[in-house]
């Protein structure tokens, strides 16, 4: 199931060890050992500190050297040359892979919240970069259901032996409506309640490089269990990487 497109590419992963970001290092660890290593890929796990101001060790020296960046980090306020480092890859054209909580990842909680001494936040990543919004979240009616987005093109590799429908979504359902206008989405989910069915995964460009960019908010622990929540990683990797 490895992701197999461009082997010895070097992927960097930036991510936190917060009780509310999903057991996020556990995953990138377990998914970095058993998929993206055996497909010959270098990998270097970044990881911030909980406490505010959210320092992320090694990502001035990582960063610039990656091909790819995994984003699966909440309410991070690094310092302002670290969040720098991460828009000169964007801006160089170099792709981006956001996973579930990357939706607010350099977002601080409150609408006019400031960073703390130190820290820097960039609250545009969200709708600028990954293209979708974080409007809240839909708690009732789990597990949410999935099913292929209409929109989704008739014949796409994001979703090559994927079968939605075998999909569940066990937490809670992410508010993300309205996308980009050039994003393109591929899942949708639907709790058992009145909230609007939203988009769970989709792909843009960004920049004037057109950095690719894709994101899910498949990302909880009960889904990464599903084979096919890591397939559509994996595929989403090979469209990253792709020359």
């Amino acid at each position: 199931m490895a992701a197999q497109q461009a082997p010895g590419a070097e992927i960097v992963c930036l991510t936190v060890d917060d009780p509310n970001n999903y057991e996020a290092v556990t995953f990138l660890n377990r998914y970095a050992t058993q998929e993206l290593r055996p497909a010959g890929h270098s990998v270097t796990i970044l990881e911030g500190n909980q406490p505010l101001p959210t320092d992320i060790p090694g990502l001035l020296k990582a960063v610039p050297r990656a091909d790819l960046l995994i984003v699966f980090i909440r309410r991070a306020t690094p310092p302002a040359e670290q969040l720098e480092a991460i828009k000169k890859h964007l801006n160089a054209g170099k792709p981006l892979l956001g996973i579930r909580t990357a939706n607010h990842a350099f977002l601080p909680r409150g609408k006019d919240a400031k960073p703390p001494e130190g820290g820097a936040v960039w609250p545009e990543f969200t709708p600028a970069v990954l293209g979708g919004q974080n409007t809240g979240y839909e708690t009732k009616g789990l597990p949410y259901r999935v099913t292929r987005h209409p929109d989704a093109p008739a014949k796409t590799p994001f979703l090559k032996g994927i079968d939605p429908s075998s999909i569940r979504g066990y937490q809670s359902l992410y508010l993300v409506l309205p996308l980009a206008e050039d994003a393109t989405p591929l899942l949708l989910g639907k709790a058992e309640t009145d909230t609007p069915a939203q988009p769970l995964a989709w792909y843009r460009t960004y920049g004037p490089k057109q950095a690719r960019v894709f994101y899910t908010s498949l990302g909880a622990p009960e889904d990464v269990k599903q084979p096919d929540v890591i397939r559509l990683y994996n595929n989403a990797i090979t469209w990253l990487l792709a020359d």
